[in-house]
C-alpha cells in the first residue's frame, strides 16, 4: 500500500524521482496515465491490469463511462524506473498535470499520483478544509 507525501524536482530531462519507499512495490516498470483532479496516476502493472479493467468494462456504456474510459485508458504510458529511481514523464501527461519545477509524489493505496506541487497545495487546502463535510458524506467517524 502507497501512503505518504514528498516533494521532488522535475528534472530539465522530465524526470521525477520515485520515493525509495515506493519503488519496490512499483517495479522496474510502472504504467503512468491521466488521474482525476488534473494529477498522473502511476501504477504497478499488477494494479494497473485491475484498472484498466474496470474502465474497460465500462467503455462501451454510458457517454460518462467512454469519457472516464478515454481519459484513463489512452493516455495511459508504461515508463521504465531507471537505475536511479526516476521516471521519465511523457510530455502529453507533463502537460496535462501542469508539471514544471517541483512535484509532489502522493501514495494512495493501490497507486502513486504525481501532482503539480501548488495545485497539490491548494487541493489539501481545500479537503482540510472541508474534511467534516466529506466525511459525513462518505459515513466515515
Amino acid at each position: 500500500m502507497f501512503i505518504g507525501e514528498y516533494l521532488h524536482t522535475l528534472d530539465p530531462k522530465n524526470r521525477v524521482s520515485l520515493p525509495a519507499k515506493f519503488r519496490k512495490d512499483l517495479g522496474r516498470t510502472v504504467v503512468m496515465t491521466r488521474g482525476l483532479d488534473h494529477c498522473l496516476s502511476v501504477y504497478p502493472k499488477k494494479e494497473w491490469a485491475k484498472e484498466a479493467e474496470r474502465h474497460a468494462s465500462g467503455a462501451g456504456g454510458t457517454a460518462a463511462a467512454r469519457g472516464l474510459a478515454r481519459l484513463f485508458l489512452a493516455g495511459a504510458m508504461e515508463v521504465d524506473v531507471d537505475a536511479s529511481g526516476r521516471v521519465l514523464i511523457p510530455d502529453h501527461l507533463k502537460n496535462f498535470a501542469g508539471l514544471s519545477g517541483k512535484a509532489v509524489i502522493a501514495g494512495v493505496a493501490d497507486r502513486v499520483e504525481i501532482w503539480e506541487e501548488s495545485a497539490w497545495e491548494a487541493y489539501t487546502a481545500a479537503i482540510e478544509r472541508d474534511a467534516d463535510a466529506y466525511a459525513e458524506q462518505v459515513g466515515a467517524n
